[in-house]
């Protein structure tokens, strides 16, 4: 019997008996079974004081006693009531994590996490003014962009700053002066390396129209004085707005070695699973993370798919897998299509903690046409996930003997 229909049923068995004992717990005259004006009182005010728990064991017959006391008739309705109550949520948990680890962790649903299916989008922020004390200058607001906030090696990361009036219309401005300079996560004292940039609203040097009153610069760290700086670099900008001045900054961090470069990618369907292969030569060893983006033929966003292993020096292959279940719940349309890969080395307890790999923009591999059959509809397994759900149902299967053996008979 489904969970729902049995608990519908323990709700029923408690309603009968409990109009067995308004029923039949009056006698003929009138009085309550069991009552006598000698003995009945004391007994009961006695009993009031116990835990429901406690007075329903007390008043459970057993072979040879007489039937529950109308005390003892609420107790055991209570203590039925907490024992279904725990049974349900004990189901709800065992199902919750059942269907959210149906999947692997490493090939999910793309709309699990929205926030990554655009990936190299820019950052776009949108804050007050503020003066060079960092007072908030009313009335004006500033929105700025930036397109990575991670680099690597001859990376390029664009800025752009626009101001904005109460009503929120583009408005004039001046960017007065811009520089890039280190900001060192040490307390070692170390040299500060800082250079000029130019914002500009010209067509030129980064900025994609002339006029619009969007202002945009360029940072190419290797070309600019950071080549073997590790770390966090930031940008402040002195700007002016209908004659009132303020300051924006930006922050990026950077890493003057690239850990490994694409070489390409393969495809197999094996386990019941489709497997894209990215094949990289590695330069650095250690742990490297990996993400890809999968889309259906139509453009649909499907899955998110990662690696995270330990990987040693030369050419090597990283896994990103499309789970068989996945495929055969969602019956995307084929052929499917890698697109937006990206990957760093980690690297534990320290700053910054990784370096990147090139960006891998766009759709980089298109899978062969499959019908859904061809792959495994198995759940995904673990020791993990195997563990989990038997303390799950061993908790539900205990509520369950609770309740049947405090229904009634």
């Amino acid at each position: 019997m489904r969970p729902g229909a049995w608990m519908a049923a323990a709700a029923a068995a408690v309603g009968v008996a409990a109009m067995v004992w308004w029923t039949g717990a009056l006698d003929p005259s009138g009085a309550r079974a069991g009552e006598s004006a000698a003995a009945g009182a004391p007994i009961a005010g006695a009993a009031s004081h116990e835990a429901p728990e406690q007075a329903a064991e007390a008043a459970s017959p057993g072979p040879g006693r007489a039937p529950l006391s109308a005390q003892g008739l609420r107790a055991q309705a209570e203590k039925l009531r907490l024992w279904q109550a725990r049974y349900e949520r004990a189901e709800q948990v065992y199902a919750s994590y059942r269907d959210a680890t149906r999947y692997p962790h490493e090939s999910r649903p793309l709309s699990e996490h929205p926030d990554q299916i655009h990936p190299f989008d820019p950052i776009t922020e949108e804050k007050t003014l503020r003066d060079a004390r960092g007072e908030a200058i009313q009335g004006i607001r500033l929105r700025t962009t930036q397109d990575r906030v991670f680099l690597s090696a001859a990376d390029t990361v664009r800025f752009s700053i626009e101001a904005l009036d109460e009503q929120g219309q583009r408005t004039a401005l001046i960017v007065r002066s811009a520089a890039a300079q280190s900001i060192a996560d040490t307390r070692t004292p170390v040299p500060v390396i800082a250079t000029n940039l130019a914002f500009a609203d010209n067509g030129t040097g980064g900025d994609p129209q002339a006029g619009d009153g969007i202002h945009t610069a360029l940072l190419a760290p290797a070309q600019q004085g950071f080549a073997h700086y590790d770390g966090t670099i930031r940008v402040l900008a002195q700007v002016a707005v209908k004659g009132l001045q303020g300051v924006v900054h930006f922050d990026v961090i950077y890493a003057p070695g690239v850990p490994a470069t694409w070489l390409g990618v393969r495809e197999a369907v094996e386990g019941g699973s489709l497997n894209f292969y990215l094949k990289a030569q590695v330069n650095a060893p250690g742990r490297y993370v990996v993400s890809g983006r999968v889309d259906d033929a139509q453009g649909q966003p499907f899955a998110l798919v990662q690696f995270n292993q330990e990987l040693p020096p030369g050419e090597q292959e990283m896994r990103l897998q499309v789970f068989g279940a996945l495929i055969r719940d969602k019956a995307p349309a084929f052929p499917l299509r890698l697109r937006d890969v990206e990957g760093f080395i980690l690297y534990p307890d320290r700053f910054p903690d990784r370096a990147l790999m090139p960006r891998w923009s766009g759709v980089v591999h298109q899978s062969a046409r499959y019908s859904t059959e061809r792959f495994s509809s198995d759940e995904w397994s673990s020791e993990e996930r195997e563990r989990y759900l038997a303390e799950y149902a061993r908790d539900a299967d205990e509520a369950r003997r609770q309740v049947e053996e405090l229904l009634p008979r």
